[in-house]
């Protein structure tokens, strides 16, 4: 979820872990949160420190924006919630595991954002689907791990999430229609809807209140059970398998839960009991050479590890990782002089093809999984002729202070990757995002094309749209 990291989750559960398959694919569309703003490049860094009865068809989110970070560096996603539906745009995000959206008598809930968009506040009385979740309901009682104390029949679940940067959201979970689209043919879908425990924020802090680049809320999309994913697979709506594909090139994407069929894609196992989507990394390369490094750089164990997180906009690495690699990368070039921009990113000015001047990065998992990123992906152009480096020293942590690998969308994006949390594994292959996949409907067994969008270019209400 960026490099935001929860303290609090009410009584200590974290942000990052807060909250029988099925065979339904869906899509979102998905717009980038800094598309068309000037934006400074401290912006991107900020972002990063704050993230079987029923049986449907796939599902298909409509992705709009653009992740490079010279770009839009965010991505969000309208979604519909309620009856009748009413539009929200939040976050999506694979590091958290709530959906919640700012909530009517909000204190501090920010009034208008510069993104371009309306805000809007929930009203559970004006949904006639929407209900309270009390605090001795089991969605409560399993969030929390029993039952909260000073609990009594009448009062309501809250939730308190505070990220590191001080900002939080509180106020308490509610259940009301979320609608979405279900895949029916070739890049044709058909509304449907299923119900959701989200939160209701009654309270923000911090960026969250104060933002110009406000949002309504956040979509989780983690493995938690409290996930919009968890849930609706729960219900018998989904399977617990999604796929995204961002598009740097044209804007938008593809976001679709589903089996993904084509293409094919090989997968590494997550780290078993993690919070987040923590892989085994086993070495990294620049240029072909394999990078010298402490034995247990890539430990699982500890609270360290590599976590993908297509939330976080940037690629963070141990100083020690951080090191070995800047010095390999500059190596080619050894005349060029660095200077500093807004105290935090590494630029210079160079003239020539950055593919031709600089090396390639690869990164190596378990089952022989590669992620290969190329110069025009890891450095960014300000202006014609300045570049910045996108490597970050990583300034996040886990909670004995060591440090952890955290992969976001500048490396992600151009790339089709496949969450696959019924084999409890991921993977990836380089796509291009601007033309479609193949999902399979698990009723009627038929393959069907889910293409890609750009949020900001469509002309109507697609329900639940995302990535």
């Amino acid at each position: 979820m960026d490099l935001r990291m929860t303290l609090i989750l009410l009584g200590g559960l974290l942000f990052f872990a807060l909250f029988s398959s099925a065979s339904a694919n869906f899509v979102f569309p998905v717009e980038h949160k800094f598309k068309g703003k000037e934006r400074s490049l401290s912006a991107l860094k900020d972002h990063d420190v704050r993230r079987h009865r029923r049986i449907l068809s796939a599902v298909d989110l409509e992705l709009g924006g653009n992740g490079l970070p010279s770009e839009t560096g965010l991505y969000y996603a309208r979604i519909g919630i309620g009856s009748p539906s009413t539009n929200y745009y939040v976050q999506v995000d694979t590091g958290s595991d709530i959906l919640w959206v700012n909530c009517i008598g909000c204190e501090k809930c920010p009034k208008k954002s510069n993104l371009g968009i309306d805000l809007t506040l929930y009203d559970p009385k004006s949904s006639t689907t929407s209900k309270y979740v009390n605090c001795d309901q089991d969605f409560c009682t399993s969030t929390y791990d029993g039952q909260l104390p000073g609990c009594r029949p009448e009062l309501l679940c809250q939730y308190n999430v505070v990220y590191g940067d001080g900002s939080s959201t509180a106020g308490y979970f509610v259940k009301d229609a979320l609608h979405f689209n279900k895949v029916t043919g070739n890049r044709q879908t058909a509304t449907t809807n299923g119900s959701v425990i989200f939160g209701c924020g009654a309270k923000q802090s911090g960026e969250l209140g104060t933002s110009s680049e406000a949002l309504d809320g956040i979509l989780g999309f983690g493995q938690a059970n409290s996930s919009v994913l968890s849930q609706l697979a729960l219900a018998g709506k989904v399977k617990k398998e999604f796929a995204h594909c961002l598009d740097t090139i044209s804007g938008g994407g593809i976001f679709a839960i589903g089996e993904v069929v084509q293409p094919r894609v090989n997968k590494t196992p997550l780290v078993p009991n993690q919070a987040h989507y923590n892989v085994n990394m086993k070495e990294i390369t620049v240029g072909g050479d394999v990078l010298d490094l402490p034995t247990d750089t890539f430990d699982t164990a500890d609270g360290k590890g590599t976590i993908i997180d297509s939330g976080t906009t940037l690629a963070y690495l141990p100083e020690v990782v951080y090191d070995s690699l800047m010095s390999k990368v500059m190596s080619q070039q050894p005349g060029l002089k660095l200077h500093t921009v807004e105290d935090q990113f590494s630029c210079f000015q160079f003239t020539g093809n950055v593919d031709d001047g600089f090396p390639i990065v690869k990164f190596r998992f378990d089952k022989s999984l590669t992620l290969t990123v190329y110069p025009h992906e890891y450095l960014f152009q300000i202006r014609e002729d300045v570049w910045c480096i996108g490597w970050q020293n990583s300034g996040l942590q886990s909670k004995d202070g060591k440090e952890m690998i955290l992969l976001g969308d500048m490396v992600l994006s151009n790339k089709l990757v496949l969450y696959d949390l019924e084999n409890q594994s991921i993977g990836w292959t380089e796509y291009n995002c601007s033309t479609s996949i193949k999902v399979k409907d698990e009723n009627s067994g038929a393959v069907y094309s889910v293409g890609s969008h750009n949020l900001s270019s469509a002309s109507k209400f697609f329900g639940i749209n995302g990535f």
